[in-house]
């Protein structure tokens, strides 16, 4: 029997992450809800899974190394592969002043997570990855990241200087080709999604668009078909420049 396709969303029990795994799921993949919290994460899968998705919770704290590898191993014994990985876990941290005024540790804070954890569980989930015939890596990434938008004076992103968070993407962004450049020849695709301001924790709900509205590209990355990209930076209007 021909298994379905797997994914794994990271900081899927809520926003854009939440949003992605509903929609993977209308489309008939195997949602694997990755949550640092197992109780939201539950819960989550539960709400999933009334609609008649294919939705797990599985416990996945992407700065912790050891229940990463305990994901990776969980997965690889129930579904022997995996199909599709969106690294969607992220934060903005609590530092918000000038960057003369940020330290290492406010800094580090972020990339725990924005950078250091997706490479942790890509570079678990990687060997699950290279058995699915069409391997595919969303990275979650923003229009903050671009180094070519906020060097233009004219950019309606000239005035964001937010140090620890716009930097983490620019290195997600560094960390998206790299990976993309090793798999070539391979059947995974590695790129980078840009969901646009959506409203959700991150920004206090502020954004201008729904998650589901922002989970788009990540799905249209997730499902992309042999002839799609890999190294590309992504969002709903076309390609974004790094």
């Amino acid at each position: 029997m021909t298994l379905e396709k797997v994914a794994l969303v990271t900081g899927a029990n809520k926003g854009i992450g939440f949003a992605a795994a509903r929609q993977l799921g209308e489309r008939g993949v195997a949602v694997l809800v990755g949550a640092r919290d197992e109780a939201l994460g539950k819960r989550a899968a539960d709400a999933l899974a009334a609609d008649g998705i294919a939705a797990t919770p599985i416990g996945l704290d992407v700065t912790d190394p050891a229940r990463v590898a305990e994901a990776a191993g969980e997965i690889e014994r129930r579904y022997g592969r995996l199909d599709i990985l969106v690294n969607n876990a992220g934060t903005a941290g609590g530092f918000t002043g000038a960057p003369s005024e940020a330290g290492a540790a406010d800094l580090r804070e972020v990339y725990e997570t924005n950078v250091f954890g997706v490479v942790t569980v890509t570079g678990a989930m990687l060997p699950l990855l290279l058995r699915s015939p069409a391997g595919r890596v969303v990275n979650l990434s923003s229009h903050v990241g671009s180094l070519t938008l906020h060097s233009d004076p004219g950019s309606p992103l000239a005035g964001v200087n937010m140090i620890a968070y716009q930097s983490s993407k620019t290195a997600l962004n560094a960390v998206t080709v790299a990976y993309a450049k090793e798999l070539r020849g391979t059947p995974v695709k590695v790129n980078t999604a840009l969901p646009g301001v959506v409203a959700t924790d991150i920004n206090h709900h502020r954004g201008r668009r729904t998650p589901a509205e922002g989970a788009a590209i990540v799905v249209r990355l997730a499902l992309l078909d042999e002839d799609g990209p890999s190294g590309a930076c992504l969002a709903d209007e076309g390609p974004v420049p790094w």
